[in-house]
């Protein structure tokens, strides 16, 4: 786990040796133990290097092929690396390290592109052939590992993160009016835009190709997709549970190779338990993690928040060695300028208490296995998927859950919020934007289960992906490698193709509620609905206790809800209810504390909006 930048310049201006280590430096928290840089004529890749397998000189990059012709900067672990070894070993080629980097740099040397499809992990890399004079960028399936790039002018840069980007003094830098718009819609970034103009978030499942032989061209290709959908031929539900326990066991074995020491985040979540169960069994005297919070002053639904118990009992279960950390209000303001700086914009989410997740871990361990993605692939936000299950034709289906997933400013107030910038934004149409998520998954749309797939495909390549940034981010801040079992090749093949009644228990009476009985009592029940992933469930109840396997599916969120309202409302006035704020060079000041007045005065929840408010407010400088 590393971090890479680079720079390549179109007019053949050489590359500066002190430009591009400016651009590592602006990363070298992601990588503490070494660091290296490769140039050759307008060329310069950069590496920042996180040792975790083969920690000796042997993985140094960037890394040249024997001959010279392919160098690699990369980030990520891939982990059937052993495999693809032996292989290429059978080809002829050998191994002068037991790295995965020179696995993957004669893998590309081997099959070109086609190499990305032998992949299982995560990475994100830069290859540059000297002899083609081409260079490629590529990102995992799943966009666990980040890689933004920005072409300005003459130049290419790119980097793990837009900071070694912005290291460049000849990067010109201004705010991605259209991409705020799109963020204070749904809480996130659909595109492939970000905060900054002219910086580009690689999308996941996707390689670039810059080619100065052919004409200068720049192509971005996808190579792989999530595909959703019903089997054609149905297993027996107890084929379906062993094969998911097969597949779920050797994936987290997978993910336990390390040459330092592994632990792992525990929610009290089924997700995080599973994977803590079955890596404790091969992996003794594991350390796990968990982050509470104070309810002292909560209220509501937020009283349900800390889950620390559950943790404790999985802990003890799996006889772990536990660390907690009790957050409480006031922690969110004494991080805010780290975690801002870090995290480079907001994504999904209130992801401070991940910050301190991945800082209390990092104090113990330098690997770490979360949780992450086994909702989306297995079905966990019923409450979400039951809104628009029974519709007309796919348009129907996309008003109904395009106007479910609107998260902070509703269309009836958007134009008046965005008064300042409107003559720039108006352009844009956030339906089309959530439209167009779909458009590599349109298959036929007859049953209900095909729209539940067609919403497991949308949160995957939107909310996961969002989430999954967050996570690398906020985990390399502080050294730490997280990793994902749930997104292994093999279990995310077969969660694509388990069928939904799997997944879900109740979708027949959702069916029947949409068809009959509209209104108040349909929208009461889609908001107590908690009954997915039941398939995870009814595998893995052998291995945790049943108050965990059956427990209601519960977010990662402290408590802010209150604590805007409370002990953290002067902060929230200092920050957004001033005529000072950055934020109101963008959105209409009236407009805005209006909505934000709502919240203070407990007539809305409007937590989440003004934690986005806060983040972009930092993101600004103010």
């Amino acid at each position: 786990m590393c971090g890479i930048a680079g720079i390549f310049y179109f007019n053949n201006q050489p590359a500066s040796p002190v430009k591009l280590k400016n651009m590592t430096d602006a990363i070298a928290h992601r990588g503490p133990d070494g660091e290296g840089q490769w140039i050759d004529g307008n060329v310069g890749l950069g590496h920042r290097r996180l040792a975790i397998v083969d920690l000796s000189p042997g993985g140094h990059q960037p890394m040249q092929s024997k001959d010279g012709r392919y160098i690699l900067t990369y980030n990520g672990e891939i982990y059937n690396h052993l495999a693809i070894k032996t292989e290429l070993e059978a080809k002829g080629y050998h191994f002068h390290s037991r790295s995965d980097s020179e696995v993957l740099l004669h893998a590309y040397a081997e099959w070109g592109m086609r190499a990305l499809t032998k992949l299982n992990g995560m990475f994100a890399f830069a290859i540059w052939d000297s002899k083609k004079k081409r260079m490629v960028l590529a990102r995992d399936r799943y966009g666990i590992k980040p890689l933004y790039y920005s072409l300005q002018g003459n130049v290419l840069r790119f980097g793990s993160e837009q900071k070694a980007i912005l290291a460049d003094p000849d990067f010109k830098s201004s705010i991605n009016k259209k991409a705020m718009l799109e963020y204070f819609t749904f809480q996130n970034i659909f595109t492939d835009q970000t905060l900054t103009s002219d910086i580009s978030l690689l999308p996941a499942g996707h390689f670039m190709v810059v080619d100065l032989a052919k004409e200068r061209k720049v192509r971005v290709h996808q190579f792989w997709d999530f595909n959703f959908r019903e089997p054609e031929v149905k297993a027996t539900v107890e084929e379906y549970r062993e094969e998911l326990d097969r597949l779920f066991t050797q994936a987290v074995n997978r993910q336990l190779m390390s040459d330092v020491e592994l632990g792992s985040y525990l929610s009290g979540g089924i997700d995080s338990g599973a994977i803590t169960a079955i890596a404790s069994k091969s992996y003794p005297h594991m350390k796990t993690f968990t982050c509470g919070f104070d309810l002292h002053s909560a209220s509501g639904i937020e009283l349900s928040y800390d889950e620390r118990a559950r943790a404790e009992r999985m802990s003890y279960h799996c006889k772990t060695e536990h660390y907690e950390m009790v957050l409480k209000a006031g922690d969110m303001e004494r991080c805010m300028d780290k975690l801002t700086y870090h995290l480079e914009e907001p994504r999904v989410g209130q992801s401070y208490p991940n910050y301190y997740a991945a800082q209390l871990a990092s104090k113990f361990v330098k690997v770490v296995l979360s949780g992450a993605g086994g909702d989306e692939l297995f079905g966990g936000y019923p409450w979400r998927y039951y809104r628009a299950v029974v519709n007309d034709n796919f348009e129907d289906y996309v008003d109904k859950y395009y106007m479910f997933w609107q998260r902070l400013i509703p269309n009836s107030v958007i134009k008046s919020v965005f008064e300042p910038i409107w003559g720039d934004v108006d352009d844009v149409w956030t339906r089309d934007i959530f439209r167009d998520v779909f458009k590599h998954h349109m298959p036929k749309l007859t049953r209900p289960e095909d729209y539940i797939n067609h919403s497991l495909y949308f949160e995957a390549k939107t909310f996961l992906h969002g989430l999954l940034v967050v996570e690398d981010k906020l985990s390399m801040a502080h050294g730490l490698e997280s990793r994902v079992p749930f997104l292994d090749n093999d279990l995310v093949d077969f969660a694509m193709q388990c069928p939904v009644e799997l997944k879900l228990n109740n979708l027949s009476d959702v069916v029947r509620i949409n068809e009959n009985e509209p209104g108040n009592k349909a929208k009461s029940y889609f908001q107590k609905t908690k009954d997915g992933k039941q398939i995870v469930r009814d595998t893995m109840k052998k291995y945790m206790p049943e108050e965990i396997s059956s427990a209601e599916k519960q977010g990662f969120s402290a408590p802010d809800g209150t604590w805007f309202k409370g002990e953290s409302i002067d902060f929230v006035k200092e920050t957004l209810m001033t005529d000072n704020a950055k934020i109101y060079e963008y959105l209409d000041k009236d407009s805005l504390q209006s909505l934000i007045s709502e919240h203070l005065n407990g007539k809305e929840n409007r937590r989440l909006l003004i934690w986005s408010l806060l983040n972009v407010e930092k993101h600004l400088g103010g």
